[in-house]
């Protein structure tokens, strides 16, 4: 591999890691919303709606998970860790 192959490849893996690690902290803000919902529903009592404290915190999930109006969520973060992954092990040429 070439001096010019080898600095394109480690650029490829940097770019590549950035994107994981800027998807990782985008899912873990939005967790924030996750944990406000669970403690909700963890402090809850008999005369609380269980049902629509439940609802928010599978809402505040799915928009971890999916992604909301702008974004895609953990989507994305898996996408970004797929291609972080292929790129870091793609073999090598001698």
């Amino acid at each position: 591999m070439t001096h010019d192959e080898t600095a394109k490849a480690a650029q490829e893996l940097a770019k590549a890691r950035k994107k994981l690690d800027d998807e990782f902290v985008e899912v873990r803000k939005s967790l924030g919303d996750v944990h406000v919902a669970y403690e909700a529903v963890n402090q809850a009592e008999a005369d609380d709606n269980l049902h629509d404290l439940l609802k928010a915190l599978e809402k505040a999930a799915k928009e971890a998970r999916d992604g909301g109006i702008v974004g895609s969520g953990a989507n994305d973060h898996r996408r970004a860790l797929k291609k972080y992954i292929d790129v870091r092990d793609r073999p090598t040429p001698l």
